[in-house]
Formats: C-alpha cells, structure tokens, sequence
C-alpha cells in the first residue's frame, strides 16, 4: 500500500489519541440548567437543587432531576463528574463524610430525605446499595441473605425467614446455584456469585429502590451479562439507578441516562436518543470519546 494512503488512514487515530481530554473551550455549563428530560410523571424521587460539598469544595452544582417509578436509569460521566457522589445522597450514604454537606429539596415519596427526624436505617431499607465492588459479610451465604430481614424483624419465624432467602436468591438468579449449600462461607464464591448475593441481600429486605455503584466494573463479561440480565428482571419490580463507566452497559440497561460533568447534570434524555441524537455538545462529545 502506498506510504501516502497509510499515513492518511492513520491521522484520525493518531488525532484522537494526543488529545483524549479536550472538550470544547467555548462551553460554557450554566448552573441548575439541564438539557432533555429531567422531570418525568409520577416520579419516586424528586430532587431539587441539589448541591454538595466537600469542605468548601463543590461536587455537585445545582441538580434538579426526577427519578421515575420502576424505571432504569443510568448516571454516566467522566472520573470525578459527581455521578456517584450524587447516587449516595439517595440513601445517605455520604452521612459518614463528615466533611460533606448537602443543601436543596431530597424528596422519596414525597418526604425529606436528609429532614432531622429521618430514620436512616428505614430509609436504607426502602433505597438498598450495590457496591462496587462484591462486599459479602464473612458469614454463610444464608446469613448474609437473612441479615437484614432479621434486624429489621420482618420473619417471625425460621420457615418464614428461609421463604424470604429462597425468593430474594431466586430474583438475584442464584438460588439453583447455591441451594445445596448455603450454609457455605459465602466469601468462597466466584465473584460474580458474590455480586449477585449482594443483590439478593439489597432485596430481601423488599426495597423500593436498588442503587447500583459500578457493579460490573471487577467482573468478567460472562458474570456483567448475568447481572444486566437480572437488572432488567428487577425493574419490573424496583426503580434502578445505576452508576457506570460503560456507555454501552447504560445502552444496554437503561429507559434514561443522565449526563455529568464537572459536578453540573448537563442533560438527561432517553436511552437512545442520549446515543445517537444527543442534545449537548458536551454529552456528544464524551459520548463520541472526544474526552473522559
């Protein structure tokens, strides 16, 4: 082939790799302004002006979002864009931050999240948390399951209490895997068990909600496809809201997808349409991997 042509095939490649950071300088993020459609009809979550710091350092800038009933949807954004920082408000998890201070409206069926009478462990009854990474307790696969419905005094008795583990590990799509064995230390399972029964631990308590912080990012393709297999399951049942770095995973998985950067909600749309006819330049150009 000739040398010319190669180096003409090769330039765009070559473009994108010494500049993978730049967003387009003239951009300028007018606070508490999102594009698409942040409000929906009949939402589970309506949050309001939303502000957070750290210290006196802003993490998120004047977020106003509606999170529907039994609907997915996906916060996407660069390293440190607040998407996370912004999930963990939802249940309170950013309380044990004693630098963090969050202001505005953070309303769950209507009432105040962060109101001073709140009970928080109710609270993260009704919003349950995926990590990250698999965080199974050093206990049985059965006593990880039965943990919370046992504190929160929701079986009065054993059969009850194995009904509640059998039907939450059935929903998490584990239980043909375990059930000869759930007495077996649960910190002995493959990863992509682990994650699973972390799920089934965030539901047997029966939430309203499960929030979802990156929960693929340690596991292999095989055990990601399990778990955005089951998220479409659970949403028929629960409202979603999942934290990923994979924008083909939020295509995937999601009815919305919220756009961060720099702290500010820059757009939220459909699904489909945040990847194919995006209506911020900046969502255009994270989604096009022009940075991020």
């Amino acid at each position: 082939m000739n040398s010319d042509v190669v180096k003409e095939m090769d330039m765009p490649n070559l473009k994108e790799v010494s500049a993978p950071d730049e967003r387009p300088a003239e951009t300028v993020i007018e606070p508490g302004k999102t594009v698409g459609m942040p409000f929906t009809a009949n939402p589970r979550f309506q949050l309001r002006n939303v502000e957070v710091f750290y210290g006196e350092n802003p993490a998120i800038k004047n977020v106003s979002l509606d999170i529907a009933r039994n609907e997915v949807i996906a916060f996407i954004g660069p390293s440190g864009c607040g998407k996370s920082t912004f999930l963990r408000c939802l249940n309170r998890m950013n309380d044990s931050i004693d630098s963090c201070r969050i202001k505005g409206s953070l309303q769950l069926d209507g009432q105040e999240i962060y109101s001073p009478g709140r009970d928080v462990v109710e609270l993260r009854a009704r919003v349950g948390m995926v990590f990250q990474k698999p965080n199974p307790f050093p206990k049985s696969i059965y006593d990880n399951v039965a943990y919370g419905p046992r504190i929160h005094g929701l079986a009065n008795r054993k059969s009850d209490l194995d009904d509640i583990v059998e039907n939450s590990l059935r929903k998490a799509g584990l239980w043909e895997e375990v059930r000869h064995r759930l007495g077996a230390m649960a910190t002995g399972m493959s990863g992509g068990q682990q994650q699973r029964l972390c799920i089934a631990r965030a539901i047997a308590v029966s939430p309203e909600v499960v929030l979802m912080d990156e929960p693929c990012s340690a596991l292999d393709p095989i055990a990601t496809a399990r778990i955005e297999e089951l998220i479409a399951e659970l949403s028929e049942n629960y409202t979603i809201v999942i934290v990923t770095h994979s924008m083909q995973q939020a295509a995937r998985v999601s009815n919305r997808t919220a756009y961060f950067h720099l702290g500010h909600l820059v757009e939220v749309n459909d699904t489909s349409r945040v990847f194919t006819t995006p209506e911020h330049e900046l969502t255009e150009s994270y989604i096009t991997g022009r940075f991020g």
